[in-house]
């Protein structure tokens, strides 16, 4: 069986991880991490050790590819067994904190990056920076800016598994209709295209208030447009801001300008794309896998540059330590082999509909050629926005998805509905400080 050549993790790390654990006695972040012998590059020395593996990716490529990477890590490595607990993501938010609070949850798992601080802020994860540096990782192994997103007051919670921009999705065969071949990039371009489809009677955008479709719409728009979703320290929202309204006032005028029907049902631009009844839709690096693209003559692109500076929403997912009470050292240290494995053999990882979050994975030319789709999403990566690390962000996130569906509906003027919500988000901000400290 072929082991790890770079040695990391060893028994010394292990001792560490070990005296840490028992001087906290497994109660929180604090007792995670470790240095000791240390050489990087992930391979456990220590005794035969169970592993337990926590994930959500129940559909698509997943449940056949993620069974098919653990027997490979198993066969390859005689001190480790893991054994995956797939889930629904919303049952391990549901369940997950309470196993880890009696000690009886994951030795690893995967969260997403606006759940990372939550976590983080109730001392359910190891604070991990020790491991991370034994594993040789740092920010520069990942894309810009997401790897921040497992910091939380100094200390690092995370590493970075997947990244999945937004981008552009076409139809070329409802461009021809109006005579198109050229994939807007500008402003200019775009509504260009939008005007010339409209004179072919064809609305081109089919543009929603949904989370998976216009709330990473606008977001992308609110940071083209030079602004932010909340202030530096997480105090304030300020979503509501002149680049806030401007990115919801140009959504709304695909509407007003016949570009878009007003309206539009959750999915239903995805379904409008697919049915040769619009051109463009801005959707998931995750709808490159659909299969009902399958004899359609279609493109992926980088989302058109509508403000003054390129920028784009993705989202991210990140390998965490769960800090049970009394967890054990040693599958700790296990685990971490583990996590560097699964990025060092994320390759196949693009069949789900994510890109690889290691450069040195994702960099490779051999992704793009096997998987040519691809390439605009990475293309983007040097200019994507990733999730606000905050402790309970969700809620208040939430709010920015009603304002825009308001607005698109012709409820409230965008500036309105954004002013409405920054009042509602910045009094579940205040709350959160009470309830998760600074």
């Amino acid at each position: 069986m072929r082991k790890s050549v770079a040695r990391g993790l060893s028994t010394g790390l292990v001792a560490v991880l070990g005296l840490a654990l028992a001087a906290c006695s497994g109660s929180g972040s604090d007792s995670g991490g470790g240095g000791g012998a240390v050489t990087g590059g992930g391979t456990y020395d220590g005794p035969k050790v169970d592993i337990t593996f926590w994930h959500g990716w129940t559909g698509g490529a997943a449940p056949t590819l993620v069974p098919k990477l653990i027997d490979k890590f198993n066969a390859e490595h005689d001190n480790i067994v893991v054994k995956a607990v797939p889930q629904e993501w919303a049952d391990i938010s549901a369940k997950l904190p309470l196993a880890i609070k009696a000690g009886k949850g994951p030795d690893v798992a995967v969260l997403h990056g606006d759940d990372l601080a939550t976590y983080a802020a109730q001392k359910l994860l190891l604070k991990a920076d020790d491991i991370v540096d034994s594993l040789g990782y740092s920010a520069a192994d990942f894309p810009p800016g997401v790897y921040d997103k497992g910091n939380y007051q100094g200390a690092q919670y995370a590493v970075p598994w997947s990244v999945t921009p937004l981008g552009l999705y076409v139809n070329k065969d409802v461009l021809a209709k109006a005579s198109l071949t050229d994939i807007p990039t500008d402003k200019a371009g775009y509504e260009a295209a939008l005007k010339a489809l409209k004179a072919a009677g064809v609305q081109g955008e089919w543009v929603d208030g949904y989370v998976f479709t216009g709330t990473f719409e606008f977001q992308s728009l609110l940071w083209q447009f030079g602004g932010d979703l909340y202030n530096k320290d997480i105090t304030e929202a300020t979503f509501n801001s002149e680049a806030g309204v401007k990115a919801l006032t140009w959504m709304q005028s695909l509407i007003d300008d016949g570009y878009s029907p007003a309206n539009v049902a959750q999915d239903g631009n995805i379904k409008a794309l697919l049915a040769n009844d619009t051109a463009f839709n801005w959707n998931g690096v995750w709808q490159t896998t659909n299969t009902a693209f399958d004899g359609l003559d279609w493109a992926a692109a980088p989302v058109p540059q509508i403000g003054d500076q390129k920028a784009v929403w993705s989202s991210s997912t990140h390998w965490v330590f769960p800090a049970n009470k009394g967890q054990n050292a040693d599958k700790t240290a296990a685990a971490a082999t583990f996590v560097k494995w699964m990025n060092d053999n994320s390759a196949g990882w693009a069949e789900t509909g994510e890109l690889p979050g290691a450069n040195t994975v994702r960099d490779d030319p051999s992704l793009v050629a096997k998987y040519p789709n691809l390439k605009p999403f990475i293309d983007e990566l040097p200019y994507a926005h990733y999730e606000t690390v905050s402790p309970g962000i969700n809620e208040a996130n939430a709010l920015v998805t009603t304002a825009i569906n308001e607005a698109l509906t012709g409820k409230k003027t965008p500036q309105a509905a954004l002013d409405d919500a920054k009042a509602k988000a910045d009094k579940i901000l205040e709350q959160n400080r009470a309830k998760y400290g600074d």
